[in-house]
């Protein structure tokens, strides 16, 4: 099974939005697809409709119920925080061990592809010692970053990409996803970071892209 792990260089830059498109496009072709999102804080039973964990079911045309949400996040924390801070609130932890057995025992399934979307940034912390990167270290995979055109993504994506590179974690490329407020033009963005990461895949997904350009942008750049 083809896996790709989603990652961000902060919250709020659209994982979840590109984990789906992806999800979509594939599921269209007629592939097979398992997406997770196995780690989900801010969880709450009365925002479900909204909430990620629906969002990556309903792109999998698959009904919303209790063991679609269990299948896909079974680490579900209230509190809209780090996960490490979201669970301690609840008197629980995510056994980190336990975090990469169920993806490795996903990636076994008999789905052609299979999506995991991360928490946060690349650097969030999932407990005491672990954060997101050290998950992707070990499930040696390769990774997509999703990053904004706001203010200040330069310096975040590209140490984001220093931090996964030291790591020696695989890339399967950069979506550049608009942000609401930009200084520049997305393509001035996507050029900029072209100069300093030669040869990787760069994408940009402009707000208010009619979605079958976003999908083939995203299935393109991944290969899948």
């Amino acid at each position: 099974m083809k896996t790709l792990f989603v990652t961000a260089t902060g919250t709020e830059t659209g994982k979840t939005y590109v984990t789906a498109a992806l999800a979509r496009a594939l599921t269209a072709k007629g592939v097979a697809v398992r997406a997770l999102k196995p780690v989900i804080t801010g969880f709450s039973p009365e925002t479900l409709d909204e909430s990620d964990t629906a969002i990556l079911i309903r792109a999998l045309g698959q009904e919303v119920n209790e063991a679609a949400i269990d299948a896909c996040s079974p680490w579900r924390f209230a509190e809209p925080l780090s996960p490490d801070m979201a669970a301690k609130r609840e008197g629980r932890e995510i056994d980190f061990d336990a975090l990469l057995a169920f993806c490795r025992d996903a990636a076994q399934g008999p789905e052609d592809v299979l999506l995991i979307e991360g928490i946060g940034g690349a650097m969030v912390p999932l407990d005491d010692t672990h954060t997101v990167l050290d998950w992707m270290a070990e499930l040696g995979q390769p990774v997509l970053i999703v990053a904004g055109s706001y203010l200040g993504t330069l310096s975040h994506t590209l140490s984001v990409h220093l931090a996964l590179q030291t790591n020696g974690i695989k890339f399967a490329g950069v979506v550049v996803n608009e942000s609401e407020e930009s200084p520049v033009p997305i393509e001035e963005t996507v050029e900029t970071l072209a100069r300093f990461l030669p040869g990787l895949n760069i994408a940009a997904v402009s707000r208010g892209a009619k979605q079958e350009v976003v999908l083939q942008a995203l299935s393109e750049m991944t290969g899948l």
